[in-house]
């Protein structure tokens, strides 16, 4: 099957739909059901009709998550399921065929696709949107003592395991201090908007188990002079008031050294600060999933540099999008951060180009990011962010945060998902 794709790229699109409409159809498989795999999955079946290509969509479970609300569940504000949608309530089964399953790895000059069942499945045009790992920086212990906010099932044991710590408490005899001790290691985006859930969450906790306030330790720890580095400076100034007034201690200018089954170890300068905890909670940094680079893709950090079509370099029949893709903003010279909202906007340019590569074409459209703001939620009724050139704290950044969150369920199932799993308590 594999070897049709050549001949699209070749042919014109009136000699190759007779090809199509054959038994040969070409077939596009997509390999992971996050933001970038879902949308290109939901936008290329409005494209294209069910005799156009056999498009396969591979995802280790049935459902898509919202990575972007796991700090959520994690601190236990949110219930898991709210996160989670069926894969099969929102694509075609005309024009789909989802497969349940793990890729272990990718032949791209066979152009096959290896599962976790020993199942080969050969493709025509493949995208990659196998999300991130965590990036721990060679930290001595993190991989083995420390939590990641990765997927539903990590969040569930972060929740459960910070409730079973309070539960403890009042159950053992001195020395007890690190049962309440939490370390959030990195105050980016992920670090602030899981502690701006968890302090909120605290009071709650403190009731329930009978805990006095202020026997709860928070710490964050930071590499860089401030909380949320890159971010507008009345925004970060903001998010570290709320912080301070929730007794959380920011240690920035701190780099995590090591993490131990008893806690952690942290450098500020020369001095070396041990810190005795039962929870570490690292949000420090994501990379593309390896699978890129073992497939012989070049990857900086797991993700590969994709030319401004979306497609490998080298690889005219593999897009690469989400987390595995690294795309640069010219003007800066940086690459832009692998956000869902980046995400989205690939998928949109993605499906496009894969309906021209079913039609014969070869003039693929450029892709080009327009951020339309950022917002980190601090709780639920809390935040900051930018929304277009506006600055917004408050109330008001949470509010445009749940429009945010709505307008992609809107995207991806129409409004019988956004009042199925949408934040509709707006205020």
């Amino acid at each position: 099957m594999g070897h049709n794709m050549n001949t699209f790229l070749t042919k014109g699109a009136k000699n190759k739909k007779v090809e199509v409409m054959g038994l040969n159809k070409p077939k596009v498989v997509i390999l992971g059901a996050g933001y970038g795999g879902m949308m290109t999955t939901v936008r290329l079946q409005k494209l294209i009709g069910s005799n156009d290509a056999e498009v396969i969509l591979v995802n280790q479970h049935n459902y898509h998550y919202q990575s972007a609300w796991l700090h959520e569940p994690a601190a236990g504000t949110l219930h898991h399921d709210q996160t989670r949608i069926l894969i099969d309530d929102v694509i075609d089964k005309n024009k789909v065929n989802l497969v349940i399953d793990t890729v272990t790895e990718i032949k791209k000059d066979e152009k096959k696709v290896v599962l976790e069942n020993g199942r080969e499945i050969d493709y025509d045009i493949l995208v990659i949107g196998l999300g991130f790992e965590p990036a721990t920086f060679g930290i001595p212990g993190l991989k083995e003592y420390a939590f990641g906010i990765v997927n539903v099932n990590a969040v569930r044991e972060i929740r459960q395991h910070i409730e079973l710590m309070f539960a403890k408490y009042n159950n053992v005899q001195e020395p007890k201090e690190d049962l309440l001790t939490f370390v959030v290691g990195g105050a980016g985006f992920s670090g602030v908007e899981f502690l701006g859930e968890f302090v909120n969450r605290v009071p709650e906790l403190c009731k329930e188990y009978d805990v006095p306030r202020e026997k709860v330790r928070i710490l964050s720890v930071e590499g860089s002079p401030t909380i949320m580095p890159g971010f507008d400076k009345e925004l970060v100034d903001y998010a570290t008031n709320f912080f301070e007034r929730h007794n959380v201690e920011l240690h920035t200018g701190t780099l995590l050294k090591e993490c131990t089954p008893e806690g952690i170890k942290m450098a500020k300068g020369d001095d070396i600060i041990e810190v005795k905890a039962k929870t570490v909670i690292w949000t420090g940094g994501v990379q593309g999933n390896s699978l890129v680079g073992e497939a012989g893709f070049e990857v900086n950090r797991g993700r590969c540099p994709v030319r401004k079509d979306l497609r490998a370099p080298g690889h005219d029949d593999v897009f690469i999008v989400g987390d595995c893709a690294l795309i640069m903003n010219e003007e800066t010279g940086r690459p832009y951060p692998p956000t869902a909202q980046a995400a989205i906007q690939e998928s949109y340019v993605l499906a496009r180009n894969i309906k021209k590569l079913l039609d014969g074409q070869t003039d693929l459209e450029e892709f080009v990011y327009q951020p339309k703001g950022t917002v980190a939620s601090l709780g639920e009724k809390d935040g900051i962010g930018i929304i277009g050139n506006k600055k917004v704290f408050g109330g008001q950044a949470a509010f445009w945060k749940k429009v945010i969150d709505n307008r992609y369920l809107f995207l991806l199932g129409g409004m019988k998902l956004v009042l199925k799993k949408g934040k509709l308590n707006m205020f």
